[in-house]
């Protein structure tokens, strides 16, 4: 699986939504419900705060509360909001059949990923090939903007200033991190060949590969909006990493044209 982390409530002109927002996440990310005492303390909440968050979003339906064990839940709320979005996103319904054909093609996994800024990526779209041994992760997953191949995009491609990027990426975990020096080449790499590559950095052993996605084509105006990844085993990539590079650009490309479409 794929390591993915859940931030905590952060300054905001709108202190109750960051908490729900936060509050949501936490509960999408738990394999089991939670209690108030538990959702606090991960939260860095006080647990009245807390349960006053947690009673808005279960009156709201977006949260479930089981009166047996006095914990907390996802309800089916949420699939309404996010069925309504995916309805809207065309980006997912074109990027899923390229995402299956090079995930079956290599035997790898493909994701499709909103980039917002600086801020975060979301994975909007997955596929895998299939095989017995493969790393996954799940839609809806966010990651800090920066990491792995496709924070290599973000930085190659939307122009912004060194003194932005540089107590982001300080803010970054990695099983082997580059040196600032290094990750500034890499970032440079991806500008003259269009597509970022993490070998082993995020994680160990692993090879990451975004390609950024303009919608109507390349424009260095404006910061992509999206990008597709391939990840997969580093050694088992090796000798198709040219191809998949090549096949992961043409697919990212025909994406923009068919969005501006």
């Amino acid at each position: 699986m794929i390591s993915q982390t859940v931030p905590a409530p952060t300054a905001s002109k709108a202190p109750a939504i960051a908490r729900a927002a936060a509050a949501l996440r936490l509960l999408g990310r738990s394999e089991a419900p939670l209690g108030v005492q538990a959702i606090a303390r991960e939260l860095g909440l006080v647990p009245s705060t807390c349960l006053y968050v947690l009673r808005a979003l279960v009156a709201e339906e977006l949260v479930a509360f089981d009166a047996d064990t006095k914990r907390y839940s996802l309800d089916a709320g949420v699939l309404t909001l996010a069925r309504a979005w995916l309805r809207r996103d065309q980006f997912n319904d074109l990027a899923q059949g390229p995402l299956d054909r090079l995930a079956r093609e290599f035997g790898i996994t493909t994701l499709g990923v909103q980039l917002f800024g600086l801020d975060r990526i979301i994975v909007t779209a997955m596929s895998q090939s299939g095989q017995n041994f493969q790393l996954s992760t799940q839609v809806g997953s966010r990651f800090p903007a920066l990491v792995s191949a496709t924070g290599r995009c973000i930085a190659a491609f939307g122009g912004y200033r060194m003194n932005d990027l540089r107590p982001r990426f300080d803010a970054l975990r990695w099983d082997e991190a580059p040196s600032w020096e290094e990750w500034l080449a890499q970032v440079e790499e991806a500008r003259d060949t269009g597509i970022g590559v993490d070998a082993g950095h995020y994680i160990a052993g692993v090879t990451v590969i975004a390609a950024p996605v303009w919608k109507g084509g390349r424009d260095a105006a404006r910061a992509p909006s999206h990008a597709l990844v391939a990840i997969g085993i580093g050694a088992a990539m090796r000798s198709e990493l040219p191809r998949i590079k090549d096949a992961l650009k043409g697919a990212a490309r025909s994406l923009g044209d068919q969005l501006a479409g």
